[in-house]
């Protein structure tokens, strides 16, 4: 098989949020850097805002909040298992990117003033920015990587990334989705934005692609940093989110919250004060689902018509118009009956929790060379904004790196290694097709790792991930595209492990549902106050060590630490 063989200074891996962002941030500080930006899909329609975006969720406004109070909000919200600087360093550059996308030409809600229109959802403070017309947001950020003259190219499936002699960023390996031709791309630097792990956890619906996340997103950034060498954090802190009963999308607080929607049970009570998600919200949520006032629903049919009509605006015309025909399908309508909602399959996503790539606030994994930005990192409760700021800032410090870094030699065997990896099931005749592999681990993951964590569920989940590490050697592919699927499954499974031992490492629970490991039911600060690592020991096995938390930069109270832990609307309240 053909391998093209490129060069360039920096390669992005990921062309939906962070990526283009990271790409045109590093162009405008050298132009004369080499940036491709790639992406299996088409960069025109690709990533988890790929139909758009109806607003942002953390928007950090002077007149509205400040940074010092979104940290303290984030820092609460992930029960203080936070790098505070790495947060800081979205919340201080979160306005300017407002602005700058602004000026771009994404439309963000304003007052009769003409300042924005800030909305409260958050417990502690007001960081919702609608965007009633975010389906722009793909046409705009296209428009502004050919204006920086970025190099793209698409349908090529990255799979490694290959170090040099210091374990640094040498080149990247892939394969074009199409014809299956390997690419070889050498490269002083290299982004990792390849958003979520959304394929990880199966739909109730039993649908591959019926996720909650963008089902592109299969964790193979997690997959290729975790075959680099780099860190990844926390990766016990599960994404798991309310949504849509049947329905792949969620249930929208962010929106409707705002206009006076709210999660009520089947008496049509509250019984959450606040609806931002948190691992302790997806907890209480958890716990009225499975008593007798469940199941849960929201709320929407007390609302003024005019009030129903803006949110059908902006729900069913941004990020998932199929919304409002699923709806129609169905029968229910916001203006007659509570919509029932459901808890989703369980994924890696910074953006909702806190499990990544582990970077510092400077967007630098354990890698030299390697960055990573969007719900791939690190970086609690990012959302679409800060995959934008930690783009710019992983974009910016890459063109630095670049400037003084000469390129390295990469290892050959490796690249021998990947290349037979890569084209094996095509060479198969016969053998087993990746969606069924797929399937297995998946519905395994359902089976055995979703919360509440059990130790011996977990044992047997990872005995029987052993037993499809086998059947990976028996995948067959019929075409370039089922090569791509058959190597996403290499991807799941290896997020599949990842969260088993990251889970069976934290012996506590914390984060409310996220980690609530019925072995050891009670949060313990003495000994777990701290971030898990795991990362590829010598021998190849998955490795897990504690890191310190980093010294707060802005103090939280005692008051303000249990906050979050105070949701549940009282009795006597929910009665009145």
């Amino acid at each position: 098989m053909k391998t093209i063989d490129l060069e360039f200074d920096l390669v992005v891996i990921g062309g939906g949020t962070g990526g283009p962002m990271a790409a045109v941030k590093a162009k405008e500080a050298n132009k004369a850097l080499r940036v491709l930006l790639i992406d299996k899909a088409n960069v025109k329609r690709s990533g988890a805002i790929s139909m758009g975006m109806d607003g942002l969720n953390n928007a950090v406004i002077p007149g509205h909040a400040t940074p010092e109070q979104y940290v303290k909000e984030i820092t609460v919200a992930n029960d203080g298992i936070v790098d505070q600087e790495a947060v800081m360093a979205y919340a201080a550059g979160s306005f300017e990117m407002i602005q700058e996308l602004d000026r771009w030409g994404v439309k963000f809600e304003k007052d009769e003033t003409g300042d924005y229109s800030v909305r409260k959802v958050h417990h502690l403070g007001a960081y919702v920015l609608p965007m009633p017309e975010g389906h722009h947001m793909k046409r705009i950020l296209y428009r502004q990587l050919k204006r920086a003259r970025v190099e793209i190219t698409n349908r090529v499936v990255v799979t490694r990334i290959l170090t040099g002699p210091d374990g640094q960023v040498a080149a990247v390996m892939g394969f074009d989705c199409r014809t299956a031709e390997l690419y070889l791309i050498r490269t002083k630097a290299a982004v990792i934005c390849t958003g979520a792990a959304g394929r990880l956890g199966l739909p109730a619906s039993g649908y591959l692609m019926g996720t909650y996340e963008n089902p592109t997103n299969c964790g193979d950034g997690h997959a290729m940093a975790y075959h680099a060498g780099a860190d990844l954090a926390n990766l016990e802190c599960f994404q798991i989110n309310p949504l849509i009963k049947d329905y792949n999308g969620p249930a929208c607080a962010y929106v409707t919250g705002p206009l006076g929607g709210y999660t009520a049970n089947a008496k049509g009570q509250r019984f959450i004060e606040c609806d931002y998600w948190s691992g302790q919200m997806m907890q209480e949520f958890h716990n009225e689902l499975m008593s007798g006032n469940g199941p849960v629903f929201l709320k929407l049919d007390h609302l003024a018509e005019e009030t129903i009509q803006e949110i059908e605006t902006i729900l069913h015309s941004n990020e998932r118009p199929s919304r409002g025909r699923f709806h129609d399908q169905r029968g229910t309508d916001y203006r007659r009956q509570m919509i029932e909602m459901h808890i989703s399959e369980i994924g890696f996503c910074s953006g909702h929790s806190a499990s990544g790539i582990h970077v510092n606030a400077r967007g630098e994994t354990s890698v030299k060379g390697l960055y990573a930005a969007g719900d791939c990192a690190s970086v609690p409760h990012n959302y679409m904004l800060g995959a934008f700021v930690y783009g710019k800032l992983c974009g910016e410090n890459a063109a630095l790196y670049c400037a003084n870094t000469s390129p390295a030699a990469h290892d050959a065997e490796a690249q021998a290694h990947e290349s037979e990896r890569i084209l094996a099931p095509l060479a198969r005749s016969e053998g087993l097709k990746p969606n069924q592999v797929e399937y297995k681990t998946r519905r395994l993951v359902n089976d055995y790792l979703q919360p509440p964590k059990i130790t011996r569920k977990y044992e047997i989940g990872l005995a029987r991930f052993a037993e499809i590490r086998e059947d990976l050697q028996h995948m067959a592919a019929g075409d370039p595209h089922e090569l791509m699927r058959a190597m996403e499954a290499h991807s799941i499974l290896d997020c599949a492990e990842m969260a088993a031992r990251a889970s069976m490492f934290r012996t506590e629970s914390r984060w409310g549902l996220y980690h609530h490991y019925v072995d050891h039911p009670e949060r313990d600060d003495a000994n777990w106050f701290c971030h898990s690592l795991l990362s590829k020991a010598a021998d190849g096995a998955m490795s897990l060590r504690k890191k310190a938390v980093e010294p707060y930069i802005v103090p939280v109270d005692d008051e303000e630490r249990s906050a979050y832990q105070r949701l549940r609307v009282a009795p006597t309240a929910q009665a009145a």
